[in-house]
Protein backbone atom coordinates (compact mmCIF):
# COMPACT_ATOMS: atom_id res chain seq x y z
CA UNK A 1 0.00 0.00 0.00
CA UNK A 2 2.80 2.23 0.89
CA UNK A 3 4.02 1.99 -2.89
CA UNK A 4 1.11 2.78 -4.35
CA UNK A 5 0.99 6.59 -2.11
CA UNK A 6 5.04 6.88 -3.17
CA UNK A 7 4.04 6.26 -6.77
CA UNK A 8 0.88 8.67 -6.33
CA UNK A 9 2.96 11.47 -4.23
CA UNK A 10 5.80 11.31 -7.62
CA UNK A 11 2.83 11.95 -9.99
CA UNK A 12 1.31 14.99 -8.12
CA UNK A 13 5.32 16.12 -7.16
CA UNK A 14 5.97 16.19 -11.19
CA UNK A 15 2.59 18.02 -11.26
CA UNK A 16 3.31 20.33 -9.25
CA UNK A 17 6.84 21.40 -10.70
CA UNK A 18 4.62 21.31 -13.74
CA UNK A 19 2.28 24.05 -12.42
CA UNK A 20 5.40 26.22 -11.16
CA UNK A 21 7.36 26.01 -14.55
CA UNK A 22 3.54 27.32 -16.23
CA UNK A 23 3.48 29.82 -13.97
CA UNK A 24 7.05 31.43 -14.38
CA UNK A 25 6.87 31.16 -17.92
CA UNK A 26 3.23 33.01 -17.72
CA UNK A 27 5.29 35.72 -15.36
CA UNK A 28 8.47 35.84 -17.44
CA UNK A 29 5.93 36.84 -20.76
CA UNK A 30 4.10 39.32 -18.70
CA UNK A 31 0.62 37.29 -18.67
CA UNK A 32 -2.15 38.14 -16.86
CA UNK A 33 -2.18 38.36 -12.62
CA UNK A 34 -5.54 35.81 -12.95
CA UNK A 35 -3.86 33.28 -14.56
CA UNK A 36 -0.95 33.83 -12.24
CA UNK A 37 -3.11 33.57 -9.09
CA UNK A 38 -5.22 30.52 -10.27
CA UNK A 39 -1.92 28.23 -11.12
CA UNK A 40 -0.72 29.35 -7.63
CA UNK A 41 -3.24 28.52 -5.85
CA UNK A 42 -3.28 24.80 -8.05
CA UNK A 43 0.00 24.64 -7.39
CA UNK A 44 -1.01 24.83 -3.54
CA UNK A 45 -3.88 22.66 -3.89
CA UNK A 46 -1.07 19.91 -5.40
CA UNK A 47 1.32 20.34 -2.72
CA UNK A 48 -1.05 20.16 -0.07
CA UNK A 49 -2.73 16.50 -2.09
CA UNK A 50 1.14 15.73 -2.14
CA UNK A 51 2.27 16.03 1.28
CA UNK A 52 -1.00 13.85 2.35
CA UNK A 53 0.19 11.37 0.55
CA UNK A 54 3.85 11.51 1.76
CA UNK A 55 2.25 11.13 4.98
CA UNK A 56 0.27 8.81 4.31
CA UNK A 57 3.00 6.58 2.69
CA UNK A 58 5.31 6.84 5.67
CA UNK A 59 2.13 5.62 7.96
CA UNK A 60 1.77 2.39 6.06
CA UNK A 61 5.09 1.66 5.42
CA UNK A 62 5.47 2.38 9.57
CA UNK A 63 2.87 0.03 10.50
CA UNK A 64 2.90 -2.91 7.53
CA UNK A 65 6.36 -4.00 9.40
Amino acid sequence: MATLFNILAIIVMVAVVAVLLRGLINLLKGGSGSTSNKLMQARVFLQFIALCLILLAVYFQRHSS
